[in-house]
């Protein structure tokens, strides 16, 4: 499942509704960030997947209304812990028979598994603003493993609404089968790429 082209388009429709002024505001410098406990924010918070639709085309959907937590220390990013949520209601994609057939039971099964979460149980750093996270994926009804690769994309003060926000970009892999979710493999792609694209902001 691959959110990297969407996640493309709306940062260059976001930069064109920005205020003047409100670009270049954020840091990459992990000194530069504050510690301290920060909420999802769901209005900039995306994950996105993609397969291999039949071989002939790559297939993206994308979920909204992300909720979680981030404990966020950045001089000892170890010791940070990642949480998040996703309704798998809110699966989006451009085709209404697709999102209605993905939602039912041959595929997500909304009914009976409404959310997806994803918790971290290690971080490992790899340079001042990449690491890898490895937490507990559930989906399906069945949890697994995952890792993460993850960017630090800025830090800072939102030049609109003031608070302090951080964001990330996660990239993993899964197999849909380890999950329960075998319709059509291997015509429709096993492995699914997974992006999240999350936005924090601190409370205060």
């Amino acid at each position: 499942m691959k959110l990297s082209v969407l996640a493309l388009g709306l940062a260059a429709g976001l930069a064109l509704a920005a205020p003047a002024g409100a670009q270049g505001a954020a840091t990459r410098d992990p000194a530069q960030i504050q510690a301290g406990t920060y909420a999802v924010d769901p209005s900039h918070t995306q994950a996105v997947f993609t397969v291999t639709h039949f071989g002939f085309s790559p297939y993206t959907g994308i979920f909204s209304d992300v909720s979680g937590s981030l404990e966020l220390q950045p001089s000892k990013p170890a010791e940070s812990r990642l949480k998040v949520t996703i309704p798998v209601k809110s699966l989006y994609t451009p085709s209404q028979h697709m999102m209605d057939s993905l939602k039912s039971d041959k595929w997500l099964d909304v009914a009976q598994f409404p959310e997806m979460t994803f918790t971290s149980t290690k971080v490992t750093p790899e340079g001042k603003d990449k690491a890898k996270v490895t937490g507990d994926l559930t989906l399906h009804g069945v949890t697994k493993p995952v890792t993460l690769d993850v960017t630090l994309v800025g830090a800072g003060a939102n030049p609109i609404n003031k608070k302090v926000t951080v964001g990330f970009e996660a990239k993993g892999t899964i197999k849909r089968s380890d999950f329960g979710v075998k319709t059509f493999v291997p015509a429709i792609s096993d492995e699914v790429h997974l992006v999240l694209n999350g936005a924090f902001e601190r409370k205060d």
